[in-house]
């Protein structure tokens, strides 16, 4: 157990958040403007590959740009939001293309 969620739950949801902040990340770093999908450019937000996506674009956004877009993230999170939900928002996006 981790804090109160039996590990194999907390594995799954922390991987589901990781994959929503990915996709997130994406849109606010607006990198559909540069992808060659085009659902990404039409929607204006990451309907890919947002790992391929991320792993690209983070190297050129500077740390403390990612460092802004994490805080407001976090800001963002509801006081409701579990224990692997926390732990993922704490990741920096050049963290989450692992």
């Amino acid at each position: 157990m981790i804090e109160g969620v039996p590990a194999e739950r907390y594995a799954a949801r922390f991987k589901a958040e990781r994959a929503k902040l990915r996709r997130a990340y994406c849109t606010v770093f607006k990198f559909w403007r540069t992808c060659g999908f085009k659902p990404c450019a039409k929607a204006r937000a990451c309907k890919g590959d947002a790992t391929v996506c991320l792993k690209r674009g983070a190297t050129t956004i500077s740390r403390d740009k990612q460092w802004e877009a994490r805080q407001k993230i976090l800001t963002a999170t509801p006081q409701s939001a579990g224990p692997p939900e926390r732990a993922a928002r704490e990741c920096l996006p050049s963290e989450l293309c692992r």
